[in-house]
């Protein structure tokens, strides 16, 4: 088998690795989508190594211009990319020393693959923290809207996906918008947690040459180095805690969209979804599929898969650094891509969604969703004790099965053979829009509270 010489590796090896070894060993195959970071990490080393006297000021300029040169090929999509190269790391620096000639042999000066790759991963999974952030925010205002559309439309509450009380339109979709809050403080969480540079930290320990880490920590927008170097070249915490965050978050938007799925079936007729997030069957011509919706309620395995995937790698790791890390990439893209796909479809289905208000308002009145009203009405107005409320309220429930109606439709004196207390006022409180309008305590479903909840974030959100 023919081995090509691997002279970025130095004189250790005589010839390169074979076939398989190099399949195996090279990352340039996904690693290349850290060029941009890789290349502002480097330009950031190179002006340190100039300021501390390391290297001189014009071979700090060579670098800086010949990386640039290097990005634009990149960007440009005329770079060539060497598997033999391994990675992204070795493929910009044979390019720029072919730029600016020996130079270029001076950037690797008091760094390591080690921490240079450490610092190109944090640097992209901070990128993607503040992608999730503006895509979440994007979701958020398009639930809103629908919120305040449906501020009072009345609608089944459910439990156990049955009838339980009637809440609003606008509470359901608000309910979406604080767990997205969420999701956002866990992304910003996160993002504060990583945003420590760990430049310098060389292979694992340190290096001789008098760097000045917090230099190149505040070129490259962190608030400061990591404090000790076998953490900072050997931790992929932050990459986790991103997959942890992505993983609840898709979770989150798995359930909206199987609610989406449920709503817009011919059963519920909740929701019509637009055309552009719907598709036709290849020879039922009545169907409207949600597969939007039906993809992005999938994305969940995906990304919690990859969560699971890296935990695995990291579990067994001793200090500092082992090749196990290459794989600690693909994952975390592929859970960012599918992520940012997944938040940018929800946000254009969300948006698009017409909410059907005579479908919900008449399944609202359905399941003796009033039941709960009725209970509480015995207590304030008969002075029942809350359980005797039930049980009486139980027993007006069966009686309604019994005559095929619900409970607004039984007569006052068919409530009062089961509880002579009962007056006509009762039927006050046994329509959906009465209960709903009765929900006033903090963050509840009366149209008042909504409305409350939807300017207040429009405030926050502009």
């Amino acid at each position: 088998m023919t081995k090509t010489a691997n002279t970025m590796w130095g004189g250790r090896f005589a010839a390169g690795p074979d076939a398989i070894m190099e399949a195996i060993n090279a990352s340039i195959g996904f690693d290349r989508r850290l060029a941009a970071q890789d290349i502002a990490g480097s330009r950031a080393h190179a002006a340190m190594l100039a300021a501390t006297g390391i290297i001189s000021d014009s071979d700090a300029a060579a670098i800086g211009e010949g990386l640039l040169t290097v990005l634009s090929e990149i960007e440009g999509g005329t770079f060539q990319f060497s598997t033999a190269l391994e990675d992204i790391h070795m493929n910009v620096e044979a390019r720029l020393k072919e730029v600016v000639g020996e130079a270029a042999g001076r950037l690797h000066t008091a760094r390591s693959r080690n921490d240079q790759v450490a610092v190109d991963f944090r640097l992209w999974v901070r990128d993607q923290c503040d992608a999730a952030d503006e895509a979440l925010a994007a979701l958020q205002k398009a639930l809103l809207g629908q919120a305040e559309d449906g501020a009072d439309w009345v609608m089944p509450g459910f439990t156990h996906l049955q009838v339980a009380q009637p809440v609003t339109w606008g509470h359901h979709m608000m309910a979406y918008v604080e767990m997205f809050a969420r999701d956002r403080s866990r992304f910003a969480d996160a993002r504060k947690r990583m945003n420590l540079s760990p430049l310098g930290a060389a292979a694992l320990a340190g290096t001789s040459f008098p760097i000045d880490r917090h230099m190149t920590a505040e070129a490259l927008g962190f608030d400061g180095p990591m404090a000790n170097s076998l953490d900072a070249v050997s931790d992929r915490d932050f990459a986790l805690e991103f997959l942890g965050a992505a993983t609840i978050c898709a979770v989150h938007l798995s359930r909206l969209a199987e609610e989406l799925v449920i709503w817009s079936s011919a059963q519920f007729r909740f929701v019509k979804m637009s055309d552009r997030w719907s598709t036709g069957s290849s020879i039922m011509p009545q169907k409207r599929n949600p597969d939007a919706a039906e993809l992005i309620r999938a994305k969940i395995g995906r990304i919690f898969g990859a969560n699971v995937a890296l935990t695995m790698v990291m579990k067994g790791l001793p200090l500092a650094y082992s090749k196990d890390m290459q794989e600690d990439k693909e994952q975390v893209f592929d859970a960012a891509d599918n992520l940012m796909l997944a938040l940018a479809a929800m946000a254009g289905m969300v948006g698009d969604m017409t909410a059907n208000r005579d479908s919900l308002k008449a399944a609202a009145a359905t399941g003796f969703s009033t039941a709960t009203d009725l209970a509480d009405w015995l207590v304030r107005e008969l002075g029942l004790p809350f359980r005797e409320a039930h049980h009486v309220t139980g027993s007006l429930v069966a009686l309604a099965e019994e005559q095929g109606c619900d409970l607004p439709d039984l007569s006052l004196a068919q409530m009062q053979s089961v509880h002579d207390g009962i007056r006509q006022d009762v039927f006050d409180v046994l329509g959906v829009g009465n209960s709903v309008a009765s929900r006033t305590s903090f963050g509840g479903t009366a149209p008042a509270r909504v409305r409350e909840a939807v300017a207040q974030w429009r405030k926050v959100l502009g």
